[in-house]
């Protein structure tokens, strides 16, 4: 039997994806314990998801002109603006990369 014990405290995007592959794909979950390849893919998703949501986020903020000049300008429109824009790239991230 291979370690089962998982030694690193896994990332954000990639608990959610170990909770979905319990939940929706377990025949996956299993193969990628049993063949030690979890973490991997875990961390994978993890780091890929990440780089995506700041990717995402960057272009949302140039398409809805929100930028430096109008965090200077207006602190709690800025804040607000990019909340939404953090929460919509995370639900596409999420829809697209963690929950398939």
């Amino acid at each position: 039997m291979p370690d089962l014990v998982l030694n690193e405290a896994e990332p954000t995007y990639g608990m959610l994806r170990k909770q979905f592959l319990k939940e929706h794909r377990s025949a996956r979950y299993h193969y990628l314990l049993l063949t030690g390849k979890l973490n991997e893919h875990l961390n994978q998703t993890d780091q890929e998801a990440r780089e995506q949501v700041e990717m995402l986020m960057k272009q949302m903020a140039e398409k809805k002109d929100v930028t430096e000049e109008l965090k200077v300008q207006d602190q709690m429109k800025w804040v607000g603006l990019m909340n939404n824009i953090k929460v919509s790239a995370e639900e596409i991230i999420l829809k697209n990369m963690v929950y398939v």
